[in-house]
């Protein structure tokens, strides 16, 4: 059964397929983001998109619904002042103000659970429309 634990406001799991595919992207670099969808059938969190390593930001926010939902995580690389080579995992919580009211609710009750499966994630981001998780936005938060 691919489906472990429940949330008792949200009743979503976590599928064993998105904990693994987030290790790939964490551990193993094998990709640049992960996009997550919430089935509402099965009641768990699956993975929709995974974007290889030579993929970019901008094929990660082109992948995400205009009028949809959507958790993403992103492995930014940059450098640091002293000419260091850095990386960290953003968690992106894709809610916007166009989608319907039951998805918003649903991905907000479910997302400190879904946090929660995942280790290693250095920051948050929570956006309702593009300009709210800009790359900007990314590189002021990760330096």
């Amino acid at each position: 059964m691919s489906f472990r634990g429940t949330n008792a406001s949200s009743g979503m799991g976590v599928a064993d397929h998105s904990k693994s595919t987030y290790l790939e992207l964490q551990r193993k670099k094998v990709f640049r983001y992960v996009v997550f969808k919430i089935n509402e059938k099965k009641k768990e969190v699956v993975v929709e998109k995974t974007g290889g390593p030579s993929e970019n930001y901008d094929d990660l926010t082109a992948s995400l619904p205009e009028n949809d939902c959507r958790y993403a995580v992103y492995d930014f690389d940059f450098v640091t002042s002293e000419n260091c080579q850095k990386s960290k995992i953003f968690f992106i919580t894709w809610s916007p103000s166009v989608s319907r009211i039951r998805a918003k609710m649903l991905y907000a009750t479910s997302k400190e659970r879904f946090i929660s499966e995942l280790e290693g994630i250095h920051y948050e981001i929570q956006a309702t429309d593009p300009t709210g998780m800009d790359l900007e936005v990314i590189r002021e938060r990760a330096s």
